[in-house]
């Protein structure tokens, strides 16, 4: 199947290529502003995907402020979806990469629970979900609603990149925000064969959270760095780093797309493991 990936050269995307490409998938790389809808058609009609997975976006929260995370989660989805509309054959199916953000402060998010978002980057990609129903009678469109995830590869103004780094170069301190919060974290290389999932395998429901349905604090991970490296750095809080909407707890359902191991295998990675082979590179 011919693979449309915005997105293609991001750390997800990097992942999901090779994920894709061993199960025999073409993936075709988009190269066009997706601002720009007029660039965006052609370059969708010269492609002529049986499949589009839409990874690009403006993702990381300090820099989801003003116009331009709009422009992007918003007006390029809606570019991006009216070109797949104009084409010959529709795409098979079309995946809209969505975050956990859109449930807000929500503990304990279900795909069926209503979102409640209160962040730019997170209402951005709610009104992205919100647009794509709009087509739903036309085209076949799943959403995923990934929560935190990690690997090797990630930019190090994330948080558990950073940290990685950090123990890597054996740092006497570390400065970070809020270490009393708890995620549900996931692996990036689980995380592309979820996607690989939603794209070909027979699906029931529209939206997807990808989770690993465990909450893991950040002192755990701290923990587990401290053990595998055997280095101990000092932890100093940094007020600039603490975001004052920070969630401080959120694990997410994972039943819908655990219903999908039948068929292909989908074990979560414990985020442990992750760390460790985070920290080996």
């Amino acid at each position: 199947m011919r693979v449309l990936i915005t997105g293609i050269k991001g750390f997800t995307g990097r992942y999901l290529v090779a994920e894709l490409t061993q199960a025999g998938h073409e993936c075709l790389a988009f190269d066009a502003d997706l601002t720009d809808a007029a660039a965006t058609d052609m370059e969708v009609q010269k492609l002529q995907p049986e499949a589009i997975v839409h990874l690009a976006a403006i993702s990381f929260i300090p820099n989801s402020t003003g116009s331009s995370v709009y422009a992007t989660n918003v007006i390029g989805t809606e570019n991006l979806l009216q070109a797949a509309e104009r084409l010959a054959a529709p795409p098979a199916r079309i995946i809209l990469a969505s975050t956990s953000h859109v449930y807000g402060q929500n503990a304990h998010p279900k795909e069926t629970d209503c979102p409640d978002p209160f962040n730019h980057y997170g209402i951005s990609k709610y009104a992205m979900e919100q647009l794509a129903k709009t087509y739903q009678d036309r085209l076949s469109i799943v959403v995923a609603r990934p929560f935190t995830y990690t690997g090797r590869g990630q930019a190090a103004h994330y948080l558990l990149p950073k940290l990685v780094q950090h123990f890597r170069a054996k740092s006497p301190v570390i400065e970070l925000g809020n270490v009393g919060l708890s995620r549900d974290f996931s692996d990036v290389r689980w995380i592309a064969k979820a996607y690989h999932a939603l794209l070909t395998q027979p699906l029931v429901h529209r939206v997807y959270n990808l989770c690993s349905g465990q909450s893991v604090s950040f002192q755990a991970v701290l923990q587990h760095l401290v053990q595998i490296s055997q280095h101990q750095p000092k932890i100093v809080t940094n007020p600039a780093f603490v975001r004052q909407q920070d969630v401080l707890l959120q694990q997410g359902d994972n039943a819908r797309i655990s219903q999908l191991t039948t068929a292909m295998p989908l074990a979560p990675i414990a985020i442990y493991d992750t760390l460790s082979w985070m920290l080996s590179e």
